[in-house]
Parts: structure tokens; sequence; C-alpha cells
């Protein structure tokens, strides 16, 4: 069901200072800061040969990662993103196993254009996992 790895994301009290890291330490390239307001973040991609970095930021009091951060000031890797053709599709297959989609169940506009969910992290050997329609 689930295809390549999409992008890894982590957490970052400081976009600005971690976009510079991946940047000018690593030397990769690094994309400009997108706003998601009905995601709660700031995101920026490091893109990779065979997958991206995802670097999120707090945007609003509401923000989903800002209890993260709380608990990680230091930030952390906050989830994984793996690709799927069929996103209603896995949605249901992982529903009948007992897998909880989290805030209201139906997809959203993620960073790439695309409809994404994300899966309760207890449902999944402790990881919260971000499902993307390909």
């Amino acid at each position: 069901m689930i295809g390549r790895l999409n992008h890894v994301a982590i957490a970052v009290p400081d976009l600005a200072a971690a976009a510079a890291t991946y940047r000018d330490m690593l030397g990769a390239a690094v994309s400009e800061p997108l706003e998601l307001p009905e995601h709660g973040v700031t995101t920026v991609f490091v893109d990779l040969p065979n997958t991206k970095i995802e670097l999120l930021a707090v945007l609003g009091e509401d923000s989903p990662i800002a209890g993260f951060l709380a608990r990680n000031p230091r930030g952390g890797m906050h989830h994984v993103c793996y690709e799927v053709d069929d996103l209603e599709a896995a949605c249901a297959h992982l529903h009948a196993r007992g897998v909880r989609v989290l805030g209201d169940g139906r997809p959203k506009i993620g960073a790439h254009g695309k409809p994404v969910v994300f899966l309760h992290p207890a449902d999944l050997c402790g990881t919260l996992v971000e499902l993307e329609q390909v």
C-alpha cells in the first residue's frame, strides 16, 4: 500500500537557522519558507537525491508542533511521510485495521498541494505518519 518515502519532517525552534545549517554546512538545496496556516506550520524543504527533509516551525498559537517543541526545545524528528496512490483506499484499509486518522479524518491539502492525512503514532510503532496522495 505505501509507496516511497516522501520526506522526514524535523520540528525546529528556529527555521532560518535550521535552513542555514542544511544549506551552508551540509551543502543542500533548501526551498524558500512556505506558510501553511491550515496546518499551523511554516515549512522549508531540503532536497536530497533520494528524498526530502521537511523543516517545520510553529505558525500561530494553535500550531500542532508547539507542544512537541515544548517537550523537545532543540527540535527533533516529528513525522515521516509515505506516498500512496489512493489516499481514500489507504485510509479505508487502515481504518478497518484499527488505525486512527488524526483530526476530523478527512484529508487536507499539504505543502506539496496534494491531499494528506496524519495517522496516530500509537497505532504505528510510536511514529507519527503522514500519507500523501501522489
